[in-house]
């Protein structure tokens, strides 16, 4: 697989177009650092750390609804393995007008947009979350 994150991503999308409670992805730290900003953000209600069938390590991601629509209504990659999208601090985009967040890959961590801003770093924009 070239795109563990863009992979989980669309698991989510595709879980949350059927109405799913949960799915679940492989483990990765890229992918726990993610899950981690979205949860924080209220995008998710959490996820866990479970085995697959074969006893490889997996994360089950329970979404998120609100009067059965689901929380996230747009969830994009921005940085692909094609096309990495580096930005500084004063380049980083905000989404819907502050309203979304995107996820930002920094020397300090993975963090949103916001939280690069006032600790004044740039990094590889991961995805937007609306």
């Amino acid at each position: 697989m070239n795109d563990p994150i863009g992979d989980m991503l669309t698991r989510i999308r595709n879980a949350q177009m059927r109405g799913k409670s949960t799915t679940h992805t492989p483990a990765s730290k890229a992918r726990k650092r993610v899950l981690d900003v979205m949860a924080d953000e209220g995008y998710i209600r959490g996820y866990e750390e479970t085995t697959d069938a074969s006893g490889h390590p997996a994360f089950e991601i329970s979404l998120k609804y609100y009067d059965g629509t689901p929380v996230i209504r747009e969830l994009k990659r921005v940085s692909k393995p094609g096309r990495r999208v580096y930005l500084g601090v004063n380049d980083i985009p905000q989404v819907r007008q502050g309203l979304g967040v995107s996820i930002v890959s920094t020397s300090k961590g993975v963090m949103t947009d916001a939280s690069a801003r006032s600790q004044n770093v740039g990094g590889e924009v991961l995805c937007t979350v609306f």
